[in-house]
Parts: structure tokens; C-alpha cells; sequence
């Protein structure tokens, strides 16, 4: 069930767009991207069919890592790679319930700071960090920089997916004060927008 989020004709996808697209329009004009582009603001897109979970973050890249230019200096490129390591783990991020028995069955993280797609299966996370740090900033080398993370989940018992508890996400990247979440699942769609004070979304 490849992208199942973009299966589904509802309203999550155009912001998703907006989003991915806004800079290839928009970065010449300092207020242009705003509503897809807010710094503190990141968007998590859920959905849950059957007993595949997905998972779709798009979120300023000043959020994450503290900048949005390409990272040449060993600090940032440091920064970068300890960023790029929390987000391959989105079971230690969003907090799941145990009973449901998530496992990942993939990640996607995307950004011009990572020069090209990374995608991996499971046990594949480790491949490309060097290649990636070092090439393809190029074009993308402007003002505004999204750092996206697409996540695929096999949940064993998904009766028992109750809540998605984004706690420990606002604890490892304290620059993201709020996270607009779109969910749909068996209740069917809802909207709610998650803080530190309130970190919890109930399925």
C-alpha cells in the first residue's frame, strides 16, 4: 500500500502541496510562503487503513536544526546528521501504544539540506549520510528549507491505536511550538493542532 495518504481525496493533500511547492514559487517573495512556511509550525498528515499507519511531517527545516542554508561547516553538518538520526526512528518520536505492535515498514525523509532523497527499509538507515551531506544543494540553496519525513507502519492490532502522543517530538526539536495535524482513520477526519502543554492526538 504505497503512499496511502495520497489515495485519499481529502483535505490534507493540497496543504501537503502547498507546502512542497511553495518554495519553488514563492522563495523570492519574503512573505510569499507564509502559510505554508512558518517557523515554531510544522503539519503531520495521519492516516490509518486497516493495519497500515502513515505517517507524513513537513516542517520548516529552522524547527529541526536551527537553519535553513546549506550545511558546510562541521557543526551544522553535525547538527544536520544527528537531525536526519532522530528522524529515522519514528516509533522513539511518536509515542504509540504498545498493545498496537507498530512497526516501521519504511521511512522517506526529503530536504534540500539532504541534497537528494533518503529512503530505507528497516534495517537500511545508515546508507548515504556521507553522499548526501556532501552533494546537490545547488538550486535549492535559498531562503526558506523544509525538511519532510514520510513514515509507513504495520500495526499488528490497530483496535488498539487510542493515541499518538507527540511529546518526546517536541522534546528533541524545542523550536517546533505547535504541529497542525490532519488524521483520518476509523472515526473518520479530523484537525487538531498539538503543543507541548498538549502533545497527545486521540484517534
Amino acid at each position: 500500500m504505497r503512499r496511502l495518504l495520497l489515495a485519499l481525496p481529502f483535505a490534507l493533500i493540497p496543504l501537503a502541496h502547498a507546502a512542497e511547492h511553495s518554495h519553488d514559487h514563492d522563495h523570492d517573495h519574503e512573505h510569499g510562503s507564509l502559510s505554508a512556511h512558518e517557523h515554531g509550525v510544522a503539519r503531520l498528515n495521519v492516516a490509518l487503513d486497516g493495519q497500515a499507519l502513515e505517517l507524513e511531517l513537513e516542517s520548516p527545516a529552522m524547527n529541526l536544526v536551527g537553519f535553513e542554508h546549506a550545511a558546510t561547516s562541521d557543526a551544522d553538518k553535525a547538527t544536520l546528521k544527528a537531525a536526519r538520526e532522530s528522524l529515522e526512528q519514528p516509533l522513539t518520536l511518536f509515542s504509540l501504544p504498545a498493545q498496537a505492535g507498530c512497526s516501521v515498514a519504511s521511512t522517506e525523509l526529503e530536504s534540500p539540506l539532504f541534497g537528494r532523497k533518503e529512503h530505507s527499509h528497516e534495517h537500511t538507515k545508515e546508507h548515504g549520510h556521507t553522499h548526501a551531506e556532501e552533494h546537490g544543494h545547488g538550486d535549492h540553496d535559498h531562503e526558506h528549507s523544509d525538511i519532510s519525513a514520510h513514515y509507513q507502519l504495520s500495526c499488528f492490532t490497530p483496535a488498539a491505536l487510542k493515541t499518538l502522543d507527540l511529546n518526546a517530538l517536541f522534546q528533541r526539536f524545542p523550536d517546533t511550538r505547535t504541529i497542525q495535524v490532519q488524521l483520518i482513520g476509523p472515526s473518520g477526519q479530523q484537525g487538531v493542532e498539538l503543543t507541548p502543554s498538549n502533545p497527545r492526538l486521540n484517534f
